[in-house]
């Protein structure tokens, strides 16, 4: 059930009405009370208005499947069952962002107006900011715990509010359990980064570090059974918003029934060393094996050490007769004429690129900014133009397939 959100401001309760999502800041407080936090503050930010958001950390689509989000992110909201079944209210074009300082996490950015709006996903919803300070004593663990336990039980609370209003859409999701189409089966590789704390993701409430390729259900993600704990390169970060709305996933699932059929997804960690990269490819290759796809596309999270991850992942993949695909950003330099991926694949061909790393953008100065008062990268007032790398936009360069960057032959 999809709510479109058009407008949005505080009141006196939260509600949603005709596109507009009012929000009770007593409410939504509540929500975020923690002991590991010090003082919360709760920001509305709309596409178009003259606004910055730095130190971005994570970002959810407000969703809930019930009162107390029925089921919704599982292992967080409610206990760790599979999900992926009945109806999930969904308020389209809103988002909770967390920005703020924590260690490890690299600094990112969202412009609401001027030419970086348009290079995250984030420049076009209505955004409903969460910016905090530690509590005195508190481990930076258990602020990381907080917030990100705050902002989902925020999103599903935001998303209780549509449950009684006529949706805008009705979405039919396929399920990828379709076994007898002789149609090609393809599915998506997700590979999440796992290289300890703030730079971890979580499947069903635990860390995914140390696990084994899994097959998941598309409707799985589309119920929040994986969420982001990772802060590092933030043009390169899959939040948990977008593992809610997989593109790749959606972009197979527009096709389904037409020229293929939704084969499922198989998530893996991204360990750090070789052998352990070797491993989880092999085991990946035979999870899509006999969970017979012919085809798959094989994303990533995270710099260059992630591109082996997908590089030996489309070898096996391939060594098994399955096509892959697989989605990289390129860290070509400035000017672009670098090495552009650190590992690429040794028989597997076919690679689309997301972008350039490190293409140098401007971004004009703003009125207001949240979540810090300066960009550290350049030590600079985060309401002052900026010289910046697209690196530093927020999934500018998704590699789960989001992205507004196109090439052209040179003039």
């Amino acid at each position: 059930m999809v709510h479109d959100v058009r407008a949005v401001g505080f009141g006196e309760r939260t509600a949603y009405d005709g596109g507009t999502l009012h929000v009770s800041r007593a409410e939504a407080l509540d929500r975020l009370a923690s002991p590991a936090l010090g003082e919360v503050a709760l920001t509305w930010a709309s596409p178009g208005e003259p606004v910055r958001i730095v130190k971005v950390l994570d970002a959810v689509e407000p969703r809930t499947k019930g009162p107390g989000g029925g089921g919704i992110f599982p292992g967080w909201l409610g206990p760790a069952l599979p999900q992926g079944r009945g109806s999930t209210h969904v308020l389209r074009g809103a988002a909770v962002i967390v920005a703020g300082y924590l260690p490890r996490a690299q600094e990112a950015v969202i412009d609401l107006s001027g030419p970086a709006a348009t290079l995250s996903p984030f420049g076009s919803t209505h955004n409903l900011v969460i910016s905090f300070t530690p509590a005195p004593d508190a481990s930076w663990e258990d602020v990381d715990d907080a917030l990100r336990r705050g902002s989902l039980a925020l999103a599903a609370f935001l998303a209780e509010a549509a449950l009684e209003a006529p949706p805008d859409a009705v979405e039919v999701l396929d399920e990828g359990r379709e076994a007898t189409s002789p149609l090609p089966r393809v599915g998506a590789v997700v590979n999440l980064q796992t290289q300890g704390t703030f730079k971890d993701v979580f499947v069903y409430g635990r860390t995914f570090a140390g696990g084994l390729p899994t097959l998941l259900g598309p409707t799985e993600l589309d119920d929040g059974a994986v969420v982001s704990g990772q802060f590092g390169h933030p043009s390169l970060k899959n939040p948990t918003y977008l593992h809610q709305n997989n593109p790749v996933v959606a972009a197979l699932r527009a096709r389904a029934g037409r020229d293929l059929t939704l084969a499922g997804v198989v998530i893996c960690p991204e360990p750090i060393d070789q052998d352990h990269k070797q491993l989880i490819s092999a085991h990946a290759a035979r999870v899509c094996a006999a969970a017979g796809f012919d085809g798959a596309v094989v994303t990533k999270e995270g710099g260059g050490n992630a591109d082996a991850d997908v590089a030996l992942k489309m070898d096996q993949l391939e060594d098994l007769g399955i096509a892959a695909v697989g989605l990289f950003a390129e860290m070509a330099g400035p000017d672009g004429t670098s090495p552009s991926i650190v590992v690429p694949p040794s028989r597997a061909t076919a690679m689309v690129s997301t972008g350039n790393y490190d293409d140098r953008l401007v971004l004009p100065a703003v009125e207001r900014a949240l979540g810090g008062d300066t960009v550290e990268l350049v030590g600079l007032p985060a309401t002052d133009e900026l010289h910046l790398p697209t690196a530093v936009v927020y999934c500018s360069l998704s590699p789960l397939g989001w992205g507004r960057l196109r090439c052209e032959d040179a003039a």
